[in-house]
């Protein structure tokens, strides 16, 4: 069953009875909506969230200039595509609320950061 984004579905996971389908997109009960954005992973210190950092552009009328913004996006990580690490570039889609802060869900992740040098 897709979700109705072009990414990769991820494999079915391993513990079928100990899944938590109901905040799943892939194999449970979580619709995603709305929009979908990518950035950077800066923090991966809760339990099945990611923050991700996004960078984007605004333009300045009165100085006929760009400046630079950035936005910290809570979001949640389905127990498929974990583990994430701080720099990984991810791609997110918005849902339903899921906690006082988290609005959004990991579906993809773009590109690993190559960390082993």
């Amino acid at each position: 069953m897709g979700i109705g984004l072009d990414v990769t579905q991820p494999p079915e996971p391993e513990n079928p009875d100990e899944y938590d389908y109901e905040t799943c997109p892939f194999h449970g009960e979580l619709s995603v909506r709305g929009q979908i954005l990518e950035g950077n992973v800066v923090s991966t210190e809760m339990d099945r969230t990611v923050v991700v950092q996004r960078e984007y552009d605004v333009n300045v009328p009165k100085y006929d200039r760009k400046m630079k913004r950035r936005s910290r996006i809570p979001a949640h990580v389905p127990e498929v595509l974990e583990p994430l690490s701080e720099g990984d570039s991810v791609k997110i889609a918005e849902t339903r609320p899921l906690s006082k802060t988290k609005s959004h869900v990991v579906v993809e992740v773009v590109q690993e950061d190559g960390g082993d040098a």
